[in-house]
């Protein structure tokens, strides 16, 4: 089955089966290995990507379903450009507060928490704690305790909104 999308800004065509998920395609074909595999059944968030800006479990997504829509992944947060590689291209300020505020630990959750963190402060740039503990609900992580990633977010959207993170 033919099935083109947008992935990080760039457009991509191929056949698929129609039966491979959006995760498969993105690991396997597309080699964005930021996205991670765990649960199989959309309940983890490990595979949380954006949608046309909102959140989705890429494995419990066929590749077909997404046809002709744009898809972010961790990789497509900081796109290289301007004669950088991805490693040299400067982090975002969501991925910047993970790291300053111990947001991550192991960091198989992380690429999952922080494009969660980036649909919560596109819709609401200064969200309440439980506004956050909300959003990241559908996300596991075994790590952290999850402090980290609250303290995280916020610093994340203060630095959004150009101000002192707290």
């Amino acid at each position: 089955m033919k099935v083109e999308l947008t992935v990080n800004g760039e457009q991509h065509s191929g056949d698929v089966e129609p039966w491979r998920t959006l995760l498969s395609v993105l690991r396997e074909d597309l080699g964005l290995t930021g996205t991670k595999s765990y649960c199989h059944s959309g309940a983890c968030g490990a595979c949380t990507v954006l949608l046309d800006g909102e959140p989705a479990s890429a494995c419990s997504l066929l590749a077909p379903q997404v046809r002709g829509r744009a898809v972010t992944t961790i990789e497509g947060l900081t796109p290289a450009g301007k004669g950088l590689t991805p490693q040299d291209a400067p982090l975002h300020p969501i991925q910047q507060a993970y790291i300053d505020h111990w947001g991550l630990q192991c960091g198989y959750c992380t690429p999952g928490m922080v494009l969660l963190t980036k649909a919560l402060l596109d819709a609401n740039p200064q969200p309440t704690d439980e506004e956050i503990v909300r959003h990241m609900s559908g996300n596991i992580c075994r790590c952290t305790g999850y402090a980290g990633i609250l303290e995280s977010v916020r610093a994340a959207a203060a630095a959004m909104a150009g101000a002192e993170t707290p």
